[in-house]
């Protein structure tokens, strides 16, 4: 990680899974996280979806360095998992897949996936293999002027420890995976067996989805 700390404090580009890149101000990273700063948010990213990154030459928009702190700091060790637990209870945008973002809370950091609860897609289940970035609200926003709930009625629900697990408890019941884009990801969860995902859809065709490139899933 030598060369990193060289880099912090420095315009940064870097290139993520899919295409997509981030310019901003290095202003601290871990063994398995960058923070970066684009003059008006920081945004989290784990090192897993990260292709390259170099110094940017773009020299025509400049970012002013950050004076308020970010939820990295003055936590000892920097690492993603105590990042998104230091991020629950702020509300947050986050990148999984496709072209939508989830905006909402971090509910729970569990072992393997996170608890999200967005007011429109309600409770998020979350593999944290797929979560490409998180970056928090300022802390004096206001999102949709606080007309709605921002939370569950039940923040103390309890969870299973691993993402099959809490996956398989929702058997026989309406589940829609990966933001519900593909109408094939939208059915009646049959069963969940040996990272096999068994989906019954809308024409009553029967569909196998592999559990490992699930990105997400909740129950509308």
């Amino acid at each position: 990680m030598s060369d990193v700390q060289s880099l912090v404090g420095e315009k940064i580009y870097v290139q993520l899974s899919g295409g997509s890149y981030f310019e901003g101000i290095l202003t601290d990273y871990g063994r398995d996280v960058l923070v970066l700063y684009n003059g008006q948010k920081y945004y989290y990213i784990p090192w897993l979806h990260v292709h390259r990154v170099s110094l940017s030459n773009n020299y025509k928009d400049k970012i002013d360095k950050p004076t308020r702190p970010s939820i990295a700091e003055d936590i000892g060790t920097i690492s993603y998992r105590k990042i998104l637990s230091n991020a629950k209870g702020i509300f947050a945008e986050i990148y999984v897949t496709g072209n939508i973002t989830f905006h909402g809370n971090i509910i729970n950091v569990l072992s393997d996936y996170i608890v999200f609860y967005s007011p429109v897609f309600k409770m998020l289940y979350i593999p944290l293999s797929h979560l490409k970035w998180l970056t928090p609200y300022n802390y004096n926003a206001n999102p949709y002027n606080s007309e709605i709930n921002l939370l569950p009625e039940n923040v103390n629900m309890s969870f299973s420890r691993l993402f099959d697990t809490q996956l398989k408890k929702e058997e026989g019941k309406f589940v829609v995976f990966d933001g519900g884009l593909d109408p094939m990801k939208i059915g009646v969860l049959k069963s969940v067996e040996d990272g096999v995902i068994e989906l019954k859809v809308a024409s009553g065709e029967v569909t196998l989805l592999r559990l490992n490139h699930i990105k997400s899933y909740h129950l509308p």
